[in-house]
C-alpha cells in the first residue's frame, strides 16, 4: 500500500524567525501522523527549518532548483546545494513557474534528472487551466506532462517520482476539483504511467492532489482509491490548518 504523503508549499511566505515559531506549535500537532509530512519552504528558511525539525517527524523541502550542478546562473541553487544542508524534497514545475518564469517540460525534465543525482526526491507538478478544462482537454494536458516529465528516467527513478495533480484553477481560489473528479484524473495518470513502465511501477508512484485543500475537504479526497496525499498552498502556512489536514 502506498504511504500517502502530505507536503505544504509556503510559496514566498515567512522569514527564518517565522518559521521557527511556526515548528514550535507544528510538530507537537503532528507527531503522531501516519503520513509523511513535508514543509516546502523559501532557500532563506531551509537551514532554519533543517535545524529546528530535526529530530521530528517533519521532513524538510525546496520549492525549485536548477538542473545544473553549478555554473553561471546567477541566483538559482543547485540539487546539490540543497542536498548538503540536509533538504530531501523539491518542487518541480509548480504552474507558478511554469507561468511567471518561463518553465517548459523540457527543463522540469532536466531538473528530476537533475535531483535524482542529488538524492532528492522530486514532487512534480502537473494540471490544466481552467480554459483546457472546459474545452474538455483535461486528460490530454495531464498526460502529456507526465510523459514529458518522466522522459529519459528509469523504472527505480519513476517509482520513487511523487507526482501532485494540481489544477491550475483551483491553486489558491477556494475552487477544488470533486473527490471523484481529482481521483479520476489521477488514475489517469496513473494509467499513462502504467502504459509506458508497466503495472509495478504505477501501483508504486505517489499522486497527491493540490488545489485549495483544506481540514474541511481532507477526509473526502484521502479516503479516494488513487489520492495519496496533497501538495497544500495557503492552508500549510498556519499550524493549525495544516496539522488539521495531516490529521484527518
Amino acid at each position: 500500500m502506498r504511504k500517502k504523503v502530505i507536503a505544504g508549499n509556503w510559496k514566498m511566505n515567512h522569514n527564518p524567525e517565522e518559521t521557527k515559531k511556526y515548528l514550535e506549535e507544528f510538530i507537537p500537532m503532528v507527531k503522531d501522523a501516519t503520513s509523511e509530512v513535508v514543509l516546502c519552504v523559501p532557500y532563506l528558511d531551509l537551514k532554519c527549518m533543517v535545524k529546528h525539525a530535526n529530530g521530528s517527524n517533519v521532513h524538510i523541502g525546496a520549492q525549485n532548483m536548477h538542473w545544473e550542478e553549478k555554473g553561471a546562473y546567477t541566483g538559482e541553487i543547485s540539487g546539490s546545494m540543497l542536498q548538503s544542508i540536509g533538504v530531501e524534497y523539491v518542487i518541480i514545475g509548480h504552474s507558478e513557474r511554469r507561468q511567471y518564469f518561463a518553465e517548459t517540460d523540457e527543463t522540469v525534465n532536466k531538473k528530476i534528472k537533475s535531483a535524482f543525482v542529488s538524492n532528492l526526491k522530486p514532487i512534480v507538478c502537473v494540471g490544466e487551466t481552467l480554459e483546457q478544462r472546459e474545452a474538455g482537454k483535461t486528460k490530454e494536458v495531464i498526460t502529456a506532462q507526465t510523459r514529458c516529465a518522466l522522459e529519459g528516467l528509469t523504472e527505480e527513478q519513476v517509482a520513487n517520482t511523487i507526482i501532485a495533480y494540481e489544477p491550475i484553477w483551483a491553486i489558491g481560489t477556494g475552487k477544488t476539483a470533486t473527490s471523484e473528479d481529482a481521483n479520476n484524473s489521477i488514475k489517469e495518470i496513473r494509467e499513462e504511467i502504467c502504459k509506458i513502465y508497466g503495472q509495478k511501477v504505477s501501483e508504486r508512484v505517489i499522486i497527491q492532489y493540490g488545489g485549495s485543500v483544506k481540514p474541511s475537504n481532507a477526509k473526502e479526497l484521502f479516503n479516494t482509491s488513487d489520492i495519496d496525499g496533497a501538495l497544500v498552498g495557503g492552508a500549510s502556512l498556519k499550524p493549525e490548518d495544516f496539522a488539521g489536514i495531516i490529521n484527518y
